[in-house]
Protein backbone atom coordinates (compact mmCIF):
# COMPACT_ATOMS: atom_id res chain seq x y z
CA UNK A 1 0.00 0.00 0.00
CA UNK A 2 1.37 3.56 -0.99
CA UNK A 3 0.47 7.36 -0.29
CA UNK A 4 1.32 9.47 -2.70
CA UNK A 5 4.26 7.15 -3.81
CA UNK A 6 5.83 6.98 -0.06
CA UNK A 7 5.71 3.31 1.24
CA UNK A 8 4.09 3.15 4.93
CA UNK A 9 6.75 0.36 5.59
CA UNK A 10 10.03 2.44 4.72
CA UNK A 11 11.13 5.95 4.98
CA UNK A 12 12.87 6.41 1.90
CA UNK A 13 11.03 5.91 -1.68
CA UNK A 14 12.99 3.39 -3.84
CA UNK A 15 12.33 5.53 -7.07
CA UNK A 16 13.11 8.98 -5.52
CA UNK A 17 16.15 11.15 -6.57
CA UNK A 18 18.80 11.83 -3.96
CA UNK A 19 17.71 15.28 -3.30
CA UNK A 20 14.37 13.97 -1.98
CA UNK A 21 16.47 11.64 0.09
CA UNK A 22 18.70 13.98 1.47
CA UNK A 23 15.61 15.94 2.96
CA UNK A 24 14.05 12.78 4.15
CA UNK A 25 17.28 12.24 6.15
CA UNK A 26 17.07 13.54 10.03
CA UNK A 27 18.61 16.47 10.95
CA UNK A 28 21.49 14.57 13.27
CA UNK A 29 22.22 12.55 9.79
CA UNK A 30 22.16 15.68 7.64
CA UNK A 31 24.48 17.75 10.33
CA UNK A 32 26.83 14.78 9.42
CA UNK A 33 26.53 14.14 6.19
CA UNK A 34 27.02 18.27 5.87
CA UNK A 35 30.43 18.41 7.77
CA UNK A 36 31.47 15.71 5.28
CA UNK A 37 30.23 17.04 2.61
CA UNK A 38 33.02 19.76 3.21
CA UNK A 39 35.87 17.85 4.42
CA UNK A 40 35.35 15.89 1.22
CA UNK A 41 38.55 16.47 -1.01
CA UNK A 42 36.38 14.97 -4.37
CA UNK A 43 33.67 17.94 -3.51
CA UNK A 44 35.32 20.80 -4.78
CA UNK A 45 32.45 21.14 -7.82
CA UNK A 46 29.48 20.59 -5.30
CA UNK A 47 31.06 22.49 -3.20
CA UNK A 48 31.57 25.64 -5.52
CA UNK A 49 27.86 25.65 -6.30
CA UNK A 50 26.92 25.46 -2.73
CA UNK A 51 29.33 28.40 -1.90
CA UNK A 52 27.52 30.85 -5.01
CA UNK A 53 23.98 29.49 -3.30
CA UNK A 54 24.77 30.61 0.07
CA UNK A 55 26.59 33.63 -1.32
CA UNK A 56 23.40 34.67 -2.72
CA UNK A 57 21.43 33.59 -0.16
CA UNK A 58 23.01 35.44 2.86
CA UNK A 59 23.82 38.60 0.08
CA UNK A 60 27.73 37.43 1.12
CA UNK A 61 30.53 37.33 -1.81
CA UNK A 62 31.29 34.11 -2.65
CA UNK A 63 35.06 33.96 -1.46
CA UNK A 64 33.32 35.18 2.33
CA UNK A 65 31.55 32.10 2.63
CA UNK A 66 34.72 29.68 2.99
CA UNK A 67 36.06 31.62 5.37
CA UNK A 68 32.69 30.71 8.11
CA UNK A 69 33.93 28.11 10.32
CA UNK A 70 32.90 24.49 9.38
CA UNK A 71 29.89 24.11 11.82
CA UNK A 72 28.34 27.01 10.83
CA UNK A 73 28.77 25.94 6.87
CA UNK A 74 27.83 22.90 7.61
CA UNK A 75 24.43 23.74 10.26
CA UNK A 76 23.95 26.19 7.14
CA UNK A 77 24.29 23.73 4.34
CA UNK A 78 22.24 20.78 6.75
CA UNK A 79 19.25 23.25 6.41
CA UNK A 80 19.11 23.58 2.87
CA UNK A 81 17.25 22.24 -0.02
CA UNK A 82 19.99 20.79 -2.51
CA UNK A 83 20.48 19.86 -5.84
CA UNK A 84 20.66 16.35 -6.91
CA UNK A 85 24.49 16.11 -7.77
CA UNK A 86 25.32 18.18 -4.63
CA UNK A 87 23.22 15.47 -2.68
CA UNK A 88 24.86 12.72 -4.07
CA UNK A 89 28.24 13.99 -2.92
CA UNK A 90 27.09 14.77 0.28
CA UNK A 91 25.50 11.40 1.06
CA UNK A 92 28.51 9.95 -0.53
CA UNK A 93 30.74 11.77 2.26
CA UNK A 94 28.02 10.66 4.77
CA UNK A 95 28.81 7.44 4.12
CA UNK A 96 32.26 7.20 4.52
CA UNK A 97 32.85 9.21 7.29
CA UNK A 98 30.12 7.34 9.34
CA UNK A 99 28.90 4.05 8.33
CA UNK A 100 32.21 2.61 7.10
CA UNK A 101 31.99 -0.46 9.92
CA UNK A 102 28.19 -1.25 7.66
CA UNK A 103 29.46 -0.75 4.35
CA UNK A 104 32.83 -3.31 5.34
CA UNK A 105 29.83 -5.78 6.77
CA UNK A 106 28.31 -5.35 3.84
CA UNK A 107 31.10 -5.76 1.24
CA UNK A 108 32.18 -8.87 3.29
CA UNK A 109 29.18 -10.15 3.22
CA UNK A 110 29.41 -10.29 -0.24
CA UNK A 111 33.04 -11.30 -0.61
CA UNK A 112 33.55 -7.57 -2.50
CA UNK A 113 37.36 -6.45 -2.26
CA UNK A 114 37.43 -2.92 0.19
CA UNK A 115 39.75 -1.06 2.23
CA UNK A 116 37.45 0.05 4.93
CA UNK A 117 34.02 -0.09 3.08
CA UNK A 118 35.46 1.32 0.26
CA UNK A 119 35.27 -0.77 -2.60
CA UNK A 120 38.85 -1.39 -4.37
CA UNK A 121 38.19 -2.49 -7.79
CA UNK A 122 37.33 -0.26 -11.13
CA UNK A 123 33.93 -1.92 -11.94
CA UNK A 124 32.00 -4.49 -9.71
CA UNK A 125 29.45 -6.96 -11.56
CA UNK A 126 25.86 -6.86 -9.76
CA UNK A 127 26.36 -9.63 -6.73
CA UNK A 128 24.61 -12.78 -6.89
CA UNK A 129 20.86 -12.06 -5.94
CA UNK A 130 20.79 -15.46 -3.49
CA UNK A 131 24.00 -13.62 -1.79
CA UNK A 132 22.98 -10.35 -1.80
CA UNK A 133 19.73 -11.37 0.14
CA UNK A 134 21.54 -12.62 2.84
CA UNK A 135 23.95 -10.24 2.79
CA UNK A 136 21.31 -7.71 3.19
CA UNK A 137 19.56 -9.90 5.88
CA UNK A 138 23.53 -9.65 7.89
CA UNK A 139 23.27 -5.99 7.70
CA UNK A 140 19.70 -6.24 8.86
CA UNK A 141 20.58 -7.95 11.91
CA UNK A 142 23.42 -5.37 12.83
CA UNK A 143 23.20 -2.74 12.16
CA UNK A 144 20.29 -0.12 12.62
CA UNK A 145 16.88 -0.23 10.39
CA UNK A 146 17.30 3.51 9.40
CA UNK A 147 20.75 3.14 8.81
CA UNK A 148 20.59 -0.09 6.26
CA UNK A 149 17.60 1.51 4.11
CA UNK A 150 19.50 4.83 4.09
CA UNK A 151 22.20 3.00 2.66
CA UNK A 152 20.70 0.72 0.27
CA UNK A 153 19.01 3.57 -1.37
CA UNK A 154 21.50 5.49 -1.61
CA UNK A 155 23.42 2.52 -3.42
CA UNK A 156 20.16 1.91 -5.42
CA UNK A 157 20.34 5.80 -6.09
CA UNK A 158 24.00 6.28 -7.15
CA UNK A 159 24.92 2.66 -8.78
CA UNK A 160 21.47 1.32 -9.72
CA UNK A 161 22.98 -1.16 -12.42
CA UNK A 162 25.87 -2.56 -10.62
CA UNK A 163 22.80 -2.83 -7.39
CA UNK A 164 19.57 -2.89 -8.89
CA UNK A 165 18.46 -6.47 -7.15
CA UNK A 166 18.75 -4.78 -3.78
CA UNK A 167 15.02 -1.96 -5.21
CA UNK A 168 13.20 -5.26 -4.48
CA UNK A 169 14.71 -5.29 -0.97
CA UNK A 170 14.36 -2.21 -0.13
CA UNK A 171 11.14 -2.26 1.72
CA UNK A 172 11.19 -6.00 2.84
CA UNK A 173 11.64 -6.18 6.28
CA UNK A 174 13.57 -9.08 7.72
Amino acid sequence: MTVDSWTLDSKYNRSMRPSALWKEMSPEKRLVAANAFWTDENGYDQQVEVIVTLARKMNFRPKSVPALPLERRAKLLAGMDVSDAVASRALIAYHLAAERPMMGAFLDALNIEHDNGLIVAEEVPSPDKTKLTEAVQTLRAAFPADAVRLYFHTLVLLDGDTWADLNGMLDAEG
